[in-house]
């Protein structure tokens, strides 16, 4: 049986459509700009429900520092937006579609904020959830629903628009979404220091810990073996004293600073794993405290020579290794004894259903999670089992 797309031009269009699947007892799968299509679970839906259609900027108050777009708005075109009044997204989101042969330029905001997919900065700035403070959805049962508002200060009680953060599109087809957003710093700069992996982990780890306000802190295979990079913003004169500051106090290693362009392509190269871009592997994403990323690359093998490179201080780990049984009773030994969550980020679709893609959940917490689920998409309307089978 060929699956149908439907291509629905506003929230009403999105709402009717939700409500005749739900009484016909049919699904959807969520679609906008297919960056992230190959990410979780494969949803087996009769129908495709393509919010791409739901684009552009709602409003934008730059006095405010905040912005409201429609769901489907590329990123591309909200961070140009930005930039002309010299302001960004503080989450650095993270392009991931040419991970999955999807192209570059083509996430959207809704996209991005259904799965949390932040970059570098989000040591410094927090994760994509941190920074909404209001959208609109439509639940399992055609409900259009209206959480938060447009001034940050609104934001009280349950937060069900930091709900809507990583839940992919589970809960609710997002059709708009307000942001706040940051002023571009006037100077940004990296140190890099060449070194071993348990060195460069360390490192960055103590460069957290230094008051500097560091917005990327990360660790990348290369020429030399390893290098640890240590981005920092400001002001130009608040750059340079950084940079002293980080000289200094790494002076029993070789420094080097990179300028503002090479800073800028390094850490897009962090943020997107654009080094996997080129390696035919599958890819696992290992999140633990920094303080254990070292033993826990140790005890998956990985300090031995397979591909991999850290981000947010050691605290995310990218992982070069198969989408199999092996890998993955592996790495669930490792986050039950260090703590945090694994995610199988890339592998085939047999790969993605056979496995637990995302961190099982404690009995408790999986029970919660499907109450959430009957509360808002009661008959699995939305991308069912996206993230767990039975959900």
């Amino acid at each position: 049986m060929s699956v149908v797309t439907i291509s629905p031009t506003n929230e009403a269009e999105i709402a009717e459509a939700v409500r005749e699947a739900a009484d016909k007892g049919t699904c959807f799968e969520i679609v906008s700009g297919r960056t992230k299509r190959e990410f979780g679970r494969p949803v087996s839906a009769d129908t495709i429900l393509d919010v791409s259609a739901l684009s552009g900027i709602v409003k934008y108050e730059p006095e405010e520092l905040v912005l409201t777009a429609r769901a489907g708005t590329p990123i591309a075109m909200i961070e140009s937006a930005l930039a002309e009044k010299k302001q960004m997204l503080g989450f650095e989101p993270a392009d991931w579609g040419p991970l999955f042969q999807a192209g570059t330029g083509r996430a959207t905001l809704g996209g991005t904020v259904a799965t949390n997919a932040c970059g570098a900065r989000r040591v410094k700035a927090g994760a994509v959830r941190d920074h909404v403070i209001g959208c609109r959805f439509v639940n399992g049962k055609g409900e259009a629903i209206k959480a938060g508002g447009h001034v940050i200060k609104n934001v009280t009680g349950f937060d069900l628009s930091r709900l809507m953060c990583g839940a992919f599109g589970t809960l609710g087809v997002l059709t708009e979404i307000t942001v706040r957003v940051t002023p571009q710093p006037e100077r940004v700069a990296a140190v890099e220091i060449d070194c071993g992996p348990e060195t460069g982990l360390n490192l960055m780890r103590e460069a957290a810990r230094l008051p500097l306000d560091a917005s990327g802190l990360s660790y990348v295979l290369s020429d030399n073996g390893g290098t640890a990079l240590i981005r920092v913003e400001g002001t130009n004169a608040a750059v340079a004293q950084k940079l002293a500051e980080l000289q200094k106090q790494f002076a029993n290693h070789e420094t080097k600073v990179q300028d503002e362009g090479t800073t800028q392509k390094s850490f897009r190269a962090v943020s997107g794993a654009s080094d996997f871009l080129e390696i035919a592997t599958d890819i696992w994403r290992l999140c633990v405290p920094p303080a254990n990323a070292y033993d826990a690359l140790t005890a998956c093998g990985i300090a031995l020579g397979k591909f991999w490179y850290a981000d947010w201080a050691g605290g995310l780990l990218w992982l070069g290794l198969p989408g199999d049984e092996k890998t993955a009773k592996c790495l669930r030994e490792v986050t039950a004894r260090f703590g945090g969550h694994a995610t199988l980020m890339r592998a085939s679709s047999q790969a993605r259903e056979r496995l637990a893609v995302f961190e099982p959940e404690t009995p408790a917490r999986a029970e919660i999670t499907r109450s959430v689920k009957a509360a808002f998409d009661p008959k699995r309307v939305l991308n069912p089992a996206r993230m767990f089978k039975d959900i």
